[in-house]
């Protein structure tokens, strides 16, 4: 099986999380230059030509790989997917849809594609389209989430394709990659372990709020209205779920949550602003460089896996 980083040509076989109004072009070629493939958000991006600057930002900070991670549901994607070719971006994530009627176009621009995946149904229908690899992402995973488990879901991935898979969610130390490793696959997407390195560029305070949180902390809004995010729990998820016990319409959520994001990443907000983050916020307990984060995530992943052989046989 060849391994995610000989696939991207980066050091570390990870993909940072296309986290919305998070992953910037500095965050991106921070990552990037720190071996693994920083990814550029579009969501939190407005239009295609903000994300043409993003994509030119990024590329003079580093001469690393790095890729764009295109949200479907974005009113601008035509015109986004467009740019990602122009603009000759090495690899593409894509979240929330089927990317169907873009790969053509991003294969003949030499972009490699990697879609996310919650399900077996669209993986084999991403396969035939020509994808170079999946993304297998679990409900353990922050923000928009579906509801198998990357345990569950990963080696059904890898046995409905034959394509490289990445798995993702609930990865954020040595265990968790080896058991990844283990399941099959050619590398990890991780994103809530990097929101607390130094280079991340959320508020203070958003950083502190994971590094206090405790493995239960975490909550899953928005399943009535068919898009469910897992966010850390405060005030504003409490008067959420409350709102959709009742049934409350999808203007009076939307209306609660409008804005959410962006107030935790840029103002602090951890009580009214939407405090996106993955089960393994429980598991984080300082700040570092991303460097250091991918160095001991990859040792620890290695030496799992070596010490699990030696114990079994």
């Amino acid at each position: 099986m060849q391994k995610l980083n000989e696939i991207l040509g980066t050091e570390f076989p990870f993909i940072q999380g296309g986290m919305a109004n998070i992953a910037t072009a500095q965050f991106a070629a921070a990552c990037s230059n720190a071996g693994a493939l920083g990814v550029i958000a579009s969501g939190g991006i407005f239009s295609a030509e903000d994300l043409r600057t993003q994509i030119r930002v990024c590329r003079s900070l580093t001469d690393k790989a790095f890729g764009v991670n295109l949200m479907l549901m974005n009113p601008s994607t035509d015109e986004m997917a467009k740019v990602i070719a122009e603009e000759h971006v090495p690899v593409v994530t894509t979240g929330a849809g089927n990317p169907g009627k873009y790969i053509a176009m991003w294969k003949e621009a030499g972009v490699k594609v990697f879609p996310v995946v919650a399900a077996t149904v669209l993986a084999k229908r991403l396969e035939r389209a020509g994808v170079d690899g999946l993304i297998a992402e679990g409900t353990e995973s922050g923000g928009h989430v579906g509801e198998m488990t990357t345990m569950a879901l990963v080696p059904q991935v890898i046995d409905a394709v034959d394509i490289p898979v990445v798995a993702a969610g609930g990865i954020a130390d040595g265990r968790q990659l080896a058991a990844a490793f283990s399941l099959g696959a050619c590398g990890a997407q991780i994103g809530t372990c990097l929101l607390v390195s130094d280079e991340c560029p959320v508020h203070e305070n958003y950083k502190q709020a994971l590094i206090k949180a405790k493995d239960s902390d975490t909550v899953v809004t928005g399943r009535s209205i068919g898009g469910p995010v897992r966010i850390l729990k405060n005030r504003m998820t409490r008067e959420y779920l409350q709102l959709e016990k009742k049934g409350a319409s999808l203007e009076e959520l939307e209306k609660l949550t409008l804005g959410g994001l962006r107030r935790a990443v840029f103002d602090g907000d951890t009580e009214t602003g939407s405090v996106m983050a993955g089960q393994v916020a429980g598991m984080l307990k300082e700040e570092r460089p991303v460097r250091q984060i991918f160095e001991q995530l990859y040792a620890d992943g290695i030496r799992e896996l070596n010490a699990a052989a030696l114990r079994w046989n």
